[in-house]
């Protein structure tokens, strides 16, 4: 079954002023439909690849469904991740949660705006839940797959690709991060902290 661009959980200009509608849809329509259409051809190509028992493109074809699965899967979440009714902080037991594992929200505030704006060229500031040492992390992803910790559940993104924000601030990556905050959706990254 091949992938599909989920739909905005918003109008277009609902982010504003932090993101421009123009900024949104090109992300939106444009990158993340791109990242949808690669994976689908590189699922389509490894399944031809076994057809015809010729595995020689193997590496480049897994690279690509790396590359493309992620930039999809984190750019479902990312739209999610923010709300025209967003700000503000954590309830309920994710605010317990980042207490404990940052000290406070500002704490864990201070870590995610960090990542995000050391994240070298392209990436991700992800807050993940790690099942294995039972707390919340916060990681970098460049790229879309790199520097990734396996089997973590990723509760909360920021896209820091120079294409999710270029538009509307330049070169100010850390204005962008720091805005993020404003629109963040805390009650979307506490249902799946609940469900993780």
């Amino acid at each position: 079954m091949p992938h599909e661009l989920p739909e905005l959980p918003y109008p277009g200009d609902a982010l504003e002023p932090y993101l421009g509608e123009q900024t949104l849809r090109i992300h939106h329509d444009r990158h993340h439909q791109g990242y949808v259409d690669a994976l689908n051809e590189a699922e389509a190509a490894i399944e031809r690849a076994r057809e015809a028992n010729d595995l020689s493109r193997a590496r480049s074809i897994c690279d690509a469904l790396a590359f493309n699965y992620s930039g999809h899967l984190f750019h479902s979440i990312y739209w999610q991740c923010m709300s025209p009714d967003g700000g503000g902080d954590p309830t309920g037991p994710l605010a317990q949660q980042i207490n404990r594992d940052f000290g406070s929200v500002a704490g864990f505030r201070a870590h995610f705006v960090a990542a995000a704006n050391a994240v070298q060229a392209s990436g991700w500031a992800v807050l993940a839940w790690q099942p294995l040492g039972q707390r919340l992390v916060v990681l970098q992803a460049e790229k879309h797959q790199d520097l990734a910790e396996w089997g973590v559940t990723p509760l909360l993104v920021l896209d820091v690709w120079e294409h999710a924000y270029y538009l509307d601030y330049q070169n100010e990556r850390p204005r962008f991060t720091e805005g993020f905050f404003e629109v963040i959706n805390w009650d979307y990254a506490g249902r799946r902290f609940e469900r993780a």
